[in-house]
């Protein structure tokens, strides 16, 4: 009963803290909106992110596509995965301080910054997590049961986002290291694939029947992201986010390879390096290997509970349990926009020592990438919403945008029921031909918008610079809005053109 009362109250705590993480200042950020708008065109698969993310969405859709339901979904996946955590402990025959410290050095980490937005990742890192617990529960019992269990999870999982298919390309090089490779001659074991097969094949043939878009946006990703991902960045990346706890999935390791009770479970000890060198070998973003790390803290804090059982324990056990805590106390005045985009302004220092100035172009700006990527969307939206409604017969209108951020706000925050779209990411699929457009309200990114009015205004009797983004801190600053009245072509058939050259590029970049 006290162990259950502790656990319910740390998972409280969890979503208490979760809600006071991100400043009122701040928007949703720009994956978000992208994210939340595939609910209006559910699919089995998306150029971004594969299906169940949508699902989500409709669900939140459903009830009221409020901010509170938007950041509750990633602070519930990361209360499970305490919550596994917690569970895999009481597997492993931990003690009451091994469950309390396992489940803080999870909780008080960088899963408060992930579980922050409404991304795929929280998901994923439950998906590992619980495949990691599924296993450990098949070594001790041998049933079948948890190969199917393992096989459900993990097709969720690829469902929710392909990262977690790193998770087997380490997994399966470690059972054949052990004796544990006795299961490759378990019938049962090839069920549970097909299982697999079965629960994902729509989303492949989706994506066969739309040419595998997946590989075109990795490639697209290793050209423009992954080419600037620094592998000695990704090391210290992996310690900065358990930070300060960090030595207690050392512990881990080290148990699986020396602690005669932890030698069943060896597995872990030669997966967790090989799946740490596939990412760095692909040059992986640092976050993409987080979902590898909560099992460990389990192994971890069960070892150093054995250290702890004098009277010793007594003075020392309150100490490692406050640990977590007191080192979350740093991360969490610097790594969640928890404060005025000024106060970063004015004091760059400390976040350019931890890189978070650094952008994915490799580049330094004034702001963290994410915080910058969460404002300036509903003074677009706003002024959008304006020139919409003072336009002639606006329901011809076309809202184009230059990317998914600009279309998703203006979707989500706009007042007129707009429904804008770019030939970026998964909008080049939901282009609404259905009105015949006379007007086009476009949005340009500020260093491309120079060129707009010579090369558009020529095709519509009215043109005008209407507006631009004016927050100074928004990676958006001084995108433009420019207005075109009655168009002098067909629209309809211009906008198609382009939409098939671009859905013939995405075609091409995987040839």
């Amino acid at each position: 009963m006290k162990k259950h009362i502790i656990l319910v109250a740390l998972i409280l705590l969890k979503f208490v803290i979760q809600y006071q993480l991100i400043s009122p200042i701040y928007d949703l950020h720009r994956d978000e909106f992208l994210h939340l708008d595939q609910a209006n065109h559910l699919d089995w698969g998306y150029l971004s992110v594969p299906p169940l993310t949508s699902w989500l969405s409709y669900l939140i859709m459903i009830l009221g596509n409020s901010v509170f339901w938007i950041k509750f979904f990633p602070a519930l996946f990361g209360a499970l995965t305490t919550l596994v955590v917690w569970k895999t402990i009481e597997e492993l025959k931990g003690n009451l301080f091994a469950l309390i410290f396992g489940s803080f050095c999870v909780t008080f980490s960088v899963l408060f910054r992930l579980n922050t937005l409404y991304q795929p990742n929280s998901l994923d890192v439950l998906s590992w997590t619980l495949i990691y617990y599924f296993i450990i529960k098949y070594i001790n019992s041998e049933q079948n049961k948890w190969l199917y269990f393992i096989a459900v999870t993990f097709a969720v999982g690829f469902l929710n986002k392909y990262n977690v298919a790193f998770l087997i390309l380490g997994i399966v090089p470690a059972i054949l290291a052990v004796p544990e490779r006795k299961v490759l001659s378990n019938k049962k074991f090839y069920y549970s694939i097909f299982i697999v097969f079965l629960i994902i094949l729509p989303n492949l043939i989706w994506q066969y029947n739309n040419n595998f878009p997946v590989a075109s946006h990795f490639k697209e990703l290793a050209e423009t992201q992954l080419v600037n991902v620094n592998r000695w960045s990704f090391i210290k990346s992996q310690f900065m986010f358990f930070f300060g706890t960090f030595p207690v999935i050392g512990f881990g390791l080290y148990a699986l390879l020396r602690y005669q009770s932890f030698r069943k479970y060896r597995l872990f000890f030669f997966s967790f390096f090989i799946t740490i060198g596939i990412f760095l070998f692909l040059r992986a973003k640092d976050y993409y290997a987080i979902g590898i790390y909560p099992i460990y803290f389990a192994f971890g804090s069960v070892y150093i509970s054995t250290f702890f059982e004098n009277r010793a324990g007594m003075v020392f056990k309150p100490l490692l349990i406050a640990l977590p805590l007191v080192f979350f106390i740093p991360v969490y005045m610097l790594a969640f926009p928890n404060r005025s985009p000024q106060y970063f302004v004015n004091h760059p220092e400390k976040y350019r020592a931890i890189g978070m100035l650094t952008w994915e172009d490799g580049k330094e700006h004034q702001l963290p990438q994410d915080f910058a990527d969460m404002l300036g969307w509903q003074e677009l939206a706003q002024k959008v919403d304006r020139i919409y409604s003072q336009i002639p017969n606006p329901q011809n209108t076309l809202v184009l945008c230059d990317n998914y951020g600009q279309a998703g706000a203006i979707n989500y925050y706009s007042k007129c029921g707009i429904r804008a779209v770019t030939f970026n990411a998964d909008y080049i699929n939901w282009f609404d031909f259905t009105h015949e457009f006379r007007n086009l309200i476009r949005i340009k990114n500020s260093w491309e918008s120079d060129v707009e009015m010579d090369e558009t205004s020529p095709y519509f009797e009215q043109s005008m610079r209407s507006d631009s983004i004016t927050n100074n801190y928004s990676r958006e600053y001084r995108t433009m809005i420019f207005t075109f009245i009655n168009a002098k072509i067909d629209i309809n058939k211009r906008v198609k053109n382009e939409v098939e050259q671009e859905r013939q590029r995405h075609l091409l970049s995987v040839k």
